[in-house]
């Protein structure tokens, strides 16, 4: 059911989003060298990497300098990046990860390698499932940029603070993984974006 939920879901959301998504392409092919979308290798479910899609918010190489992004004027990011970050319009292009089965709508963030090696053997429970485009911790951690940017040292700001706290809000979703509850995520994602 999930399945076929994100498979309905992703088509009807990437069909009407598909004139703003050219729009935003030509956008950042013409503001800075680089192509419109960014692919970075994230860990999916039971352990594998995948390649994550994103329009493409920073300058090219910037990944090269840092995996986190600190603060929404970190200055690797571009002018339209910056307005494309700040809405989470960059998140949009994941919905071709949903159609090809490597990520659902709902469930936890998919995370760097360099991280996920950190992980305990609790916490690698989260890759039991999916990983999504949105989970509580994205709506907890809406503005984790901006947090990281008040931190004298983001790395470990994230390791130690914010990093298992988003794990233990992905343990309480995959604890209990409803459809309603997918559903009342999606609709408080939106009504942050929209915010």
């Amino acid at each position: 059911m999930k399945r076929l939920f994100d498979l309905l879901v992703s088509l009807l959301i990437l069909s009407v989003f598909l004139p703003f998504g050219i729009l935003i392409a030509l956008a950042i092919v013409l503001e800075s060298r680089g192509g419109a979308f960014y692919r970075q290798e994230r860990v999916g479910r039971n352990g594998i990497p995948f390649k994550l899609w994103k329009f493409r918010t920073m300058r090219v190489n910037s990944d090269k300098l840092g995996k986190l992004t600190v603060g929404m004027r970190d200055p690797r990011i571009t002018r339209v990046g910056y307005f494309i970050r700040k809405s989470k319009l960059d998140e949009f292009p994941q919905f071709l990860n949903v159609l090809t089965g490597e990520m659902s709508i709902v469930g936890p963030r998919p995370e760097v390698q360099e991280y996920v090696d950190l992980y305990t053997e609790d916490q690698r429970r989260i890759l039991s499932v999916k990983p999504g485009i949105t989970d509580y911790a994205s709506l907890e951690y809406f503005k984790e940029n901006e947090l990281l940017g008040k931190s004298e040292n983001p790395r470990e700001t994230y390791i130690r603070e914010i990093m298992p706290a988003k794990i233990e809000l992905n343990k309480k979703y995959i604890a209990n993984p409803t459809l309603g509850q997918d559903i009342r995520i999606m609709w408080q994602t939106f009504l942050k974006m929209i915010r």
